[in-house]
């Protein structure tokens, strides 16, 4: 008992100060404050003393504190322009979102998972990510006409922008993978292999994958017969329903180039239930390279973007704007794929 009353008497320890640190690494508590903001006008002999401070105090910053100085939230936003169960289907997102997680996290900065499916949604997290919460933005399958780009670029937030931002391609900052180019080899490639009558299945016309990959099968084919193009939705569903209005429409067809792996899986599925073979009646070509490719039955010949460089390319666009740099593009190549389904 009376040791339970000395227990409770015992005062807590308090909490590391900056004065601490200035006390145990011989410096002013300024050095201190100059060497958390950035270590500006900081020695190096005193950089390192005051790091090995932290660590033998175990002073931890006060981020809240932190802010209010610098004016920063140490956080950046990920805003997913669609509805939240596309996040979980669509492995192209889940990539991304790794990718620019891990990028950021080396500088100690936190990336904040925002979804805007709907307009409403896109109101909401517009008013959010303009309110101080988060430092700049990345814009993952914007729609052309979001209202997002609009008031971004009104309230002065950094962002950047991943695929071409339509009717902004002048004035924003955005990474891509070459869509149209990546469409041109695979159409071409069908065509080598001896198919004739191509169909495609295109993604959202309001979004740049879907306009860049549909200009690229046209690119190598001229205009088609409007009957071997059937515009898809980038879900396994649509890509099933897509399927199967082409064989309505076009049913001597031979090989179709599919926008999106997920699409391609749903075609293939649609081919088999009418009882086509894939790759011998019918060729698939995707889009993308994700694992939904391997995973395919047979395996998908695809065009593979360079999902890891495009997050790392958006976030270190978005760290040049943070440090007063101007509006820039990357567009990087992509990579033809060959596996059994052409």
């Amino acid at each position: 008992m009376a040791g339970t009353e000395r227990n409770r008497a015992r005062p807590a320890r308090a909490r590391p100060t900056m004065d601490d640190v200035a006390a145990v690494a011989g410096v002013s508590r300024g050095t201190v404050s100059r060497w958390l903001n950035g270590g500006h006008n900081v020695s190096g002999p005193a950089a390192d003393a005051v790091e090995r401070a932290i660590r033998k105090t175990g002073y931890v910053v006060n981020q809240h504190a932190r802010s209010l100085v610098t004016q920063r939230s140490d956080s950046v936003a990920f805003i997913l322009s669609e509805p939240q169960d596309r996040l979980f289907e669509d492995p192209n997102f889940n990539a991304l979102l790794r990718g620019c997680t891990q990028a950021l996290a080396e500088r100690d900065i936190t990336l904040l998972l925002t979804i805007a499916g709907t307009s409403e949604d896109r109101k909401r997290v517009g008013r959010y990510v303009t309110a101080g919460h988060v430092d700049g933005a990345l814009l993952v399958s914007t729609h052309a006409g979001s209202p997002l780009i609009d008031e971004l670029k009104r309230r002065g937030l950094p962002f950047v922008v991943c695929g071409k931002p339509l009717g902004h391609e002048r004035d924003v900052s955005y990474v891509a993978a070459d869509d149209r180019d990546g469409a041109r080899q695979m159409v071409s490639y069908l065509r080598s292999r001896g198919h004739r009558t191509i169909a495609t299945i295109t993604g959202p016309l309001d979004t740049p994958g879907g306009v860049e990959r549909l200009a690229g099968y046209h690119d190598v084919l001229g205009d088609t017969d409007p009957r071997l193009v059937v515009t898809g939705d980038y879900t396994r569903a649509g890509g099933e329903a897509a399927m199967e209005q082409l064989l309505r429409q076009a049913p001597d067809l031979d090989a179709v180039f599919v926008s999106s792996d997920l699409m391609a899986a749903g075609a293939i599925a649609a081919l088999h239930r009418a009882g086509r073979r894939v790759p011998q009646d019918v060729a698939v070509g995707g889009f993308d390279d994700s694992e939904v490719a391997t995973a395919s039955l047979p395996p998908l010949t695809t065009i593979r973007q360079p999902l890891g460089r495009i997050s790392a390319e958006m976030v270190r666009l978005l760290l040049g704007h943070l440090a007063g740099d101007s509006h820039a593009a990357v567009i990087l190549p992509t990579e033809l794929v060959v596996r059994g389904s052409a």
